[in-house]
């Protein structure tokens, strides 16, 4: 450009005047020799900024021969290049979820390399850059559901229906340990006498001798001495009658005491078999009524949240607890009173067999004594 514009300028010259044209020369010389003596001086300065890029010292001024015939223009010194500043970190503006536009903090880097967030002036989150409110999780407590999942504490919080079926579960189950501990105690102190009196009849070699015991205490009275009262007073009445209808007359007699017996001993045990048969049906009734609630207090909450469902679940479920709770054991207690009583009954069939052996023997022995009568009373006819 330097020498585009010498050339320039000396075609100029020759149609300027004299005084004009030393003038314009000197200035020529001096703009072409200044950037030389630049770049020789700044060698010397120690390397100053600038120097390896062909740049004016500081201070030097610049003249631009834009226009012949004209005042030279002198552009004011550029200012001397200090070290580079970190220019200061501006905030970044990105959208956020809702369509509007969120303000985060800008990133500055360090000396190591390191990204670290600016500090900038703390802003307060406006409704557009606010976030969503969470849903709470209290969901049981606004649905009116239980908080304490304990039994009693989902036996409180539970339906009145259902509240009625624990009741007269629990009621039922108490009924079932009753008769549980009524009839042990009743079956026990039954066998014990049965088996003593049956001892007492295998010793006695006829009924006036198990009669005899019976008096002084040896055997109970129960059913056992019910069954010689009972074939001692048969053979009394018919004594002038044939054997064979005294025997099946008291056999009948016996048979009915021992079924009485039997039928007495079995009271209770048919409730223990209605409670095992209905108990588990009432749970599931109870179960089924409490999920009904649970799913009228999802659709009043409006969420599916496991918190809400759950207590209404397990609060149904604890009905259904109860109902095998009381049904269980008692059909296990039906099931050992039933063969409990069987064993009874056969200990009764046995004393009355012993009874209708000792009756059996006594009419024969009194038959065998009118034979041997009858023909000593022919002979003193004769």
């Amino acid at each position: 450009m330097a020498m585009i514009s010498s050339q320039t300028m000396a075609s100029r010259l020759k149609r300027l005047p004299f005084r004009v044209a030393c003038g314009a020369t000197i200035w020529l010389a001096a703009a072409c020799l200044s950037p030389l003596a630049a770049q020789q001086a700044l060698p010397a300065q120690g390397g100053q900024p600038g120097s390896a890029s062909g740049q004016l010292p500081a201070g030097h001024p610049v003249v631009s021969p834009s226009r012949m015939g004209q005042n030279p223009v002198t552009m004011p010194p550029a200012a001397a290049p200090g070290p580079v500043q970190p220019s200061s970190p501006q905030p970044s503006f990105v959208p956020n979820d809702q369509g509007g536009i969120e303000a985060r903090p800008p990133v500055s880097q360090t000396a190591t390399g390191v990204v670290t967030p600016a500090a900038g002036p703390a802003t307060a989150p406006t409704a557009e850059t606010a976030l969503p409110e969470l849903p709470s999780l209290q969901g049981p407590s606004a649905g009116g559901l239980p908080h304490d999942l304990s039994p009693w504490g989902m036996f409180m919080q539970a339906d009145l229906v259902v509240k009625a079926v624990m009741v007269g579960l629990a009621f039922a189950s108490l009924i079932t340990w009753t008769v549980w501990l009524a009839k042990s105690i009743e079956l026990a102190a039954a066998k014990r006498r049965a088996r003593r009196s049956l001892t007492g009849l295998v010793e006695a070699r006829s009924l006036e001798d198990a009669e005899s015991n019976l008096m002084q205490g040896r055997l109970d009275k129960g059913v056992v001495a019910a069954l010689v009262r009972a074939a001692k007073q048969e053979e009394d009445v018919s004594a002038d009658l044939p054997a064979d209808g005294i025997k099946e007359r008291a056999s009948a007699a016996l048979s009915r005491i021992e079924a009485r017996a039997g039928r007495l001993m079995t009271r209770g045990t048919g409730l223990l078999a209605t409670i095992g048969a209905t108990a588990p049906f009432v749970g599931l009734f109870g179960t089924v009524w409490g999920i009904m609630n649970s799913f009228i207090g999802i659709a009043k909450s409006n969420t599916t949240n496991l918190a809400v469902v759950a207590p209404g679940i397990a609060e149904a479920l604890l009905a259904t607890a109860i109902g095998l709770v009381a049904a269980i054991p008692a059909v296990i207690i039906y099931n050992v009173f039933a063969r409990g009583i069987t064993g009874y009954r056969a200990m009764l069939a046995d004393a009355g067999t012993e009874v209708l052996r000792h009756l059996s023997r006594d009419l024969d022995r009194r038959a065998a004594a009118n034979g041997r009568r009858k023909p000593s009373l022919f002979a003193a006819a004769e």
